[in-house]
């Protein structure tokens, strides 16, 4: 283990804070750099990657939207089998940390009594179809068309299967398709933040990287994106075994300072880092990739609001928080939801508002109302089932 100064709370947090790119040091960077060096930004159906591109370049919609369309970023499922935006330069590599998820749920078609080869059948021929779909110009198909396509090759699963998560054959060859770069998952609208999708077929390069190779990369990724990070939180993130967690920190050359594992690239950048002494707000997502990478939101909490809590929850003792947060400097001043009804954002803020407080939540405002029209947190998110928690943060 490297030694060095122990750092104090507060500017560990700023410090995370200045390596998720928070404090203006990636502005001018694009959508797809900011997924590289800030971190791939969690989706699930919800407004995060827009908020995740706004607040630290001040990228629109429309030029979030732009990129979707180019595929200069896309949303793939990578990690833990999880879906991420991320960018172009990632997608191959990235794409195999995710086919273990596909695997399992050929594993779950296996135990209900389908074969490998009606899978794999079924898997040529919805490419097929999709191949058709792109030269003639037909463009993405939906779930339902491509159903309705290929007819008796999908199989009913019936109600084991409905019970197990595959109502029939379709999903989970869909799921292999895209795990395997051959097909595209689109927002139906061009969307990232409506969970509608159709399917298009793709042909993507296989990544020229192994499996432990890719594993190394993003454990290199990983404790950039964070600054440092404890075994088990970059276990967490990864689905790493202790043994893979070990070769991937290796192969990164990465050390132990002060219970973290970091790049050897930050370890003096670390050591001499000093928080900035003037306000730098931002209202982020609950899912910002500051708090969801170590899932370690609670210790984004000042000393003195530890016990605070809203309705019956204590917020520090939520893994992942409940409401989205307004942050200086790595730290949680507030709270926050969009009130759509009311076009504006409702605010708890822990201490007396200062200027820059109330001019970044009316410029996010803006940008909400404006450009998303609402705040989903995900898929099934609506203004009225969040209007308890409006209504709490409205009377704290």
């Amino acid at each position: 283990m490297v030694q060095d100064k122990h750092m104090d709370t507060p500017t560990q947090r700023a410090w995370s804070w200045h390596k998720q790119g928070l404090d203006g040091s990636l502005e001018g960077s694009t959508s797809a750099e900011i997924f590289t060096k800030a971190g791939w930004a969690r989706s699930v159906g919800g407004a995060n990657p827009y908020l995740t591109l706004f607040s630290r370049a001040g990228i629109r919609r429309d030029v979030a939207d732009a990129d979707v369309a180019a595929v200069r970023i896309h949303e793939l499922p990578t990690a833990r089998g999880c879906t991420y935006v991320l960018g172009a330069d990632d997608f191959a590599w990235a794409l195999t940390l995710g086919r273990a998820a596909a695997d399992a749920s050929v594993k779950i078609l296996d135990k209900l009594g389908v074969d490998r080869r009606e899978i794999d059948e079924l898997a040529a021929k919805t490419l097929a179809l999709l191949q058709d779909a792109a030269s003639n110009g037909t463009g993405a198909l939906d779930p339902k068309q491509l159903r309705d396509s290929l007819g008796d090759a999908v199989r009913s699963l019936g109600e084991e299967g409905k019970k197990k998560g595959a109502s029939t054959t379709l999903p989970t060859v869909l799921g292999m398709l895209q795990a395997g770069g051959r097909i595209r998952r689109v927002p139906l609208n061009g969307r990232l933040d409506q969970q509608r999708y159709a399917y298009t077929f793709w042909g993507l390069e296989p990544a020229p990287e192994t499996t432990e190779q890719a594993r190394a990369t993003l454990m290199e990724r990983y404790l950039g994106w964070t600054g440092g990070a404890t075994l088990k939180q970059t276990q967490w993130f990864t689905a790493f075994t202790v043994a893979q967690t070990k070769a991937a920190l290796a192969a990164a050359q990465a050390v132990e300072v002060d219970g973290l594992w970091l790049l050897p690239a930050d370890t003096d950048e670390r050591e001499n880092y000093t928080a900035p002494r003037e306000e730098k707000i931002q209202l982020l997502a609950g899912t910002d990739a500051l708090f969801l990478l170590r899932r370690n939101a609670a210790s984004h909490f000042a000393q003195d609001d530890q016990d605070r809590q809203l309705l019956t929850q204590k917020l520090a003792l939520q893994a992942d928080l409940p409401d989205h947060p307004i942050v200086d400097r790595g730290l949680i001043i507030g709270l926050w939801q969009y009130d759509p009804g009311n076009k504006r954002i409702a605010h708890w803020l822990f201490n007396e508002p200062t200027t820059a407080v109330m001019h970044r939540i009316k410029e996010v405002e803006a940008f909400i109302r404006d450009d998303l029209g609402d705040f989903r947190s995900f898929s099934l998110d609506s203004p009225s089932s969040r209007q308890k928690r409006i209504d709490a943060i409205n009377a704290a």
